[in-house]
């Protein structure tokens, strides 16, 4: 049992909201939800019935079931992970949700000082939250929030790159050690760095944050 919930609030709610401050300085929409359920809210409101809708395979957004709720409400569900897809019809889903009429994702982390950092292996998340989709959602919890670029170059060498290597099982050496080693192997999950420090020109983004922790 958690002997502090009032305070742990606090710091989720205070952190949140500093984060959305700086992201909006830097030209993106944010918003802070404190609670999963308002995020949810938050999310779905820019779904609706016949809308395409892409997913970047954020283990974040599947926690908050938004693909399940998206596909009650008749949106077409455009997930490149879905199974009985062969090698081409996953690289068509792929290509489809970079125009998509909503992408929704998660971060790697985002700084306090408004950037949002993210490592792919294919590119095709960070493909789409540069340009493309008509409306880009990116969801993040509290625990994705560091103070600066620094910072988020770290969470992700000690954590989110090993935990994703451990749950798509995979052979590299983080999953030994649970650090990034900086492999060279053909296996290697993390290719294309990428820091969004403004929003970019011609994308209608928004950022929200919520105040639990989700995701690796």
């Amino acid at each position: 049992m958690n002997p502090t919930p009032q305070v742990d609030a606090w710091h989720d709610a205070t952190l949140g909201e500093a984060a959305v401050k700086a992201l909006k300085k830097n030209g993106f929409d944010a918003i802070f939800a404190a609670t999963p359920d308002e995020a949810v809210e938050k999310v779905m409101a820019f779904i609706a019935k016949g809308k395409t809708v892409g997913f970047g395979g954020s283990m974040t957004v599947k926690a908050l079931g938004i693909q399940e709720k998206a596909k009650a409400l008749g949106a077409e569900i455009l997930d490149h992970n879905a199974q009985g897809l062969s090698p081409d019809g996953k690289l068509a889903v792929l290509r489809r949700q970079l125009t998509c009429d909503v992408f929704v994702s998660g971060s790697n982390a985002v700084t306090l000082e408004g950037d949002i950092v993210n490592v792919d292996g294919n590119g095709n998340r960070v493909a789409a939250l540069t340009f493309g989709p008509a409306k880009t959602v990116v969801v993040v919890g509290v625990n994705k929030i560091v103070r600066d670029l620094d910072e988020a170059m770290a969470r992700i060498e000690s954590y989110a790159s090993p935990m994703n290597n451990k749950r798509l099982d995979k052979t590299n050496p983080c999953v030994k050690t649970g650090l990034c080693e900086d492999c060279e192997g053909a296996t290697r999950i993390c290719r294309v760095y990428q820091i969004l420090r403004r929003k970019p020109s011609l994308s209608d983004f928004t950022v929200v944050i919520v105040g639990a922790r989700l995701g690796y």
